[in-house]
């Protein structure tokens, strides 16, 4: 069997192979700059930077960062909201050839120390609100030697400038704040302003670090995967040339997804800083309102979401008031995307969606949906170019599974991680003779279209049976009242676990658990059908709207342990 038979199904114009540039990320940007001087960069509310006026304001940063002792290879936490700030200093910190530990804003004090004390941080660049809900307090237990304090409003004009301070006091918990000036603290765009571009040494080599960024940590401690500079240019790249119609210096990319994660830092802040694209900032996904006044106001081409965004704007009450038709193309990935949420807005914005598959250890992506060939619903696609896949047994992962067969999914390619920060016993795990052990398991068809059918970590085992919880999710989203399902398996004395789904029902809709069950049993096997069903007003979810299984069964677990501490004192 062909090793890459996945090649037949390419788009038009999209090579098997790609002649890579070894350019790091500021070289990348320096290029977009120089061929894009005048186009703008960045789109905050009523704020505009251009690619010039990016690279001036990084550069002073990266000056002013290398005079508080910042050099190659020290990492700086990024620890911000989609601001223009964060661009600015994630480039400022690879123009260094500093390694950026991108730290997500609603981290809690424990969070932050783990991931900057493991990393070894120097320097965070963090929000005031930030600093004064999170940060002051903690900085005896940090190693950290100087925060620079950015705001929200600083690069907004005039009026926003003036009026925005008074609606962010007004939120909970507040979106701005004082920070007395003090040792180790200083002030993002004045530290800027008051700095002038030093020659500076020589940044990142193509095979330096330039990420460290830390995984989710569901299942133990938060690790640091160690992405080079090459990981992410050949991933920027390889990105480029799925997309045969995009346009470097004309398109315009949402900002939504946050970048502190890797879908966000790759997909959309590398990808637009590296060919020349505007980026529409957002520090609030959830605002789905904002989220659509964006993409029609900024005429937004192409657009990267989980699903839940693309749900959550097919719901927008007032959906037909607005114009999305700008959108050309759309990537979803992080969850299966269900086949109706497709429908629905592709017929609303006229865009075609391709939906994808990556993980943190490959920078992220690894498959896509061709653009302009066969989309195989439910399917993540194919392997991009110069990626190789195979589906091994889950048990060893030695035995590589024929088409049709379900195993673990490995790959190898040049977006693959170097490793795990300080971890190689961790890192021998996952990195095998050269191939990445994902611990996602999937399904490859006869064309090489992968399908992903869970995580090993979340596999049910009901009765000695496999059950993979989002073919269940998929078959309850199928019936038209449930607008989301979740599953997980729970501890049973007779089944060893029992397959539970939790449900949210579309609005206005009625329907019996028993009814769900039944239409359940008629497209699954008996041993995968729910065997109780739990009707939520929401599910919990991550900040990159991610369903957050392990929430749900922790709760299930704390029931157990209740129910079984009553019966003991009963």
């Amino acid at each position: 069997m062909d090793p890459r038979l996945w090649h037949a199904a390419y788009g038009p114009g999209v090579p098997k192979e790609i002649e890579y540039r070894e350019e790091t990320l500021w070289q990348l940007f320096e290029g977009s700059v120089a061929r894009f001087p005048d186009a703008p960069a960045l789109l905050f509310l009523n704020a505009r930077l251009t690619f010039r006026e990016v690279k001036e304001d990084a550069e002073r940063l990266a000056t002013a960062m290398a005079g508080l002792g910042v050099g190659k290879d020290d990492k700086v936490a990024i620890h911000l909201p989609n601001l223009p700030q964060t661009v600015i200093a994630f480039l400022a910190t690879q123009r260094l050839g500093a390694q950026a530990v991108m730290t997500n804003p609603l981290y809690t004090a424990p969070e932050i120390a783990h991931q900057w004390n493991d990393a070894g941080c120097r320097l965070a660049v963090t929000a005031d609100f930030l600093y004064e809900q999170r940060l002051r307090t903690l900085r005896g237990s940090l190693a950290v030697e100087h925060y620079i304090v950015a705001s929200i409003p600083e690069y907004l004009r005039f009026p926003l400038r003036q009026l925005a301070p008074l609606k962010l006091r007004k939120s909970q918990p507040p979106h701005i704040a004082r920070v007395a000036p003090g040792p180790g603290v200083h002030f993002f765009r004045p530290l800027i302003r008051a700095t002038t571009p030093q020659e500076l040494p020589p940044g990142a080599a193509f095979d330096d670090v330039a990420l460290l960024q830390y995984t989710g940590g569901t299942t133990g401690v938060s690790k640091g995967a160690m992405l080079t500079q090459k990981n992410l240019s050949v991933n920027v790249q390889q990105l480029r040339a799925w997309f045969p119609d995009y346009r470097d210096g004309d398109e315009v990319l949402l900002g939504a997804l946050p970048f502190f994660h890797i879908f966000g830092i790759t997909c959309v802040m590398a990808f637009a800083m590296s060919t020349g694209a505007a980026i529409v900032l957002m520090p609030n996904p959830r605002d789905i309102p904002q989220l659509i006044k964006n993409v029609a106001k900024c005429r937004v081409t192409l657009m990267s979401a989980v699903p839940a965004m693309f749900a959550a704007i097919n719901q927008f009450p007032d959906i037909g008031k607005y114009d999305l038709t700008s959108i050309r193309n759309c990537f979803s990935g992080s969850a299966p995307l269900p086949l109706a949420v497709m429908e629905e807005f592709e017929r609303r914005a006229g865009a075609t969606i391709v939906e994808g598959f990556g993980l943190t250890e490959s920078a992220p992506v690894s498959h896509v949906n061709p653009l302009g060939g066969v989309r195989k619903a439910g399917s993540v696609g194919i392997p991009f170019p110069d990626t190789d896949c195979r589906i091994v047994d889950a048990e060893r992962g030695t035995r590589e599974l024929p088409p049709g067969e379900e195993g673990e999914l490995i790959l190898r390619g040049p977006q693959v991680m170097k490793g795990y920060w300080k971890r190689p016993d961790e890192t021998a795990k996952v990195l095998r003779d050269g191939w990445l052990y994902t611990g996602d398991l999937a399904a490859m068809d006869e064309e090489g279209y992968f399908t992903i059918v869970g995580r090993k970590k979340d596999m049910i085992l009901a009765s000695g049976y496999n059950v993979y919880p989002d073919e269940v999710d998929q078959v309850l989203m199928q019936h038209g009242a449930v607008q989301e399902a979740c599953t997980i398996g729970i501890p049973d004395p007779r089944r060893g676990e029992t397959v539970k789904s939790f449900v949210v029902l579309q609005p206005g809709a009625e329907v019996s658990e028993a009814a769900l069950i039944e239409h359940c049993r008629a497209s699954l096997a008996p041993y995968k059908v729910p065997r109780i069903i739990e009707f939520r007003r929401e599910l919990p979810r991550s900040s990159m709207l991610k369903l957050l299984r392990r929430v749900l069964r922790d709760e299930e677990l704390r029931k157990l342990a209740g129910d079984s501490a009553e019966w003991e004192r009963a």
